[in-house]
């Protein structure tokens, strides 16, 4: 093959290519249409709905509304219960499942970290040093006094 085939090949390709992109975005497009044709929100006309009788119908219209905002709310209220739950008991599970695992990388963690946390606690205790010994002397006099 020469340089002038090669050439020509490639803009085949090119628009073959951009051909098969644009059918894709058209195809898209047109789905998109039809999907946000689909998915309009049934509009309410509030003065026909509600205002249309007489009071004791507009009464029992927003009665019944209350009603099923109610029973939606509890079925709600039972599954989200129901979730936590679950999710609690799965929680629960692994811990117990994973107790020597956790409690090994506890111990390296804290073998590891020692240095930093001896320093950390001494930093603390130097800057909090007069609110700690004020607490400690607060609670042997009550201590003192209930005894």
């Amino acid at each position: 093959m020469n340089l002038e085939e090669l050439k020509r090949r490639r803009e085949e390709n090119i628009l073959k290519h951009k051909q098969k992109k644009k059918a894709y975005y058209l195809k898209k497009k047109h789905q998109n249409i039809i999907n946000s044709n689909s998915n309009k929100k049934l509009s309410i006309n509030y003065d026909e709905e509600l205002f249309s009788g007489d009071i004791t119908d507009f009464n029992l219209k927003i009665k019944d509304i209350i009603r099923k905002q109610k029973e939606h709310i509890t079925n709600r209220e039972d599954i989200i219960m129901q979730r936590f739950e679950d999710y609690k008991q799965k929680k629960q599970e692994y811990y117990e499942q994973n107790k020597e695992k956790r409690l090994k990388y506890d111990k390296e963690y804290r073998e590891k970290k020692k240095d930093d946390l001896k320093k950390y606690r001494k930093k603390y205790y130097e800057k909090n040093k007069e609110k700690i010994l004020a607490r400690q002397k607060e609670n042997r006099l009550k201590n003192k006094e209930k005894h």
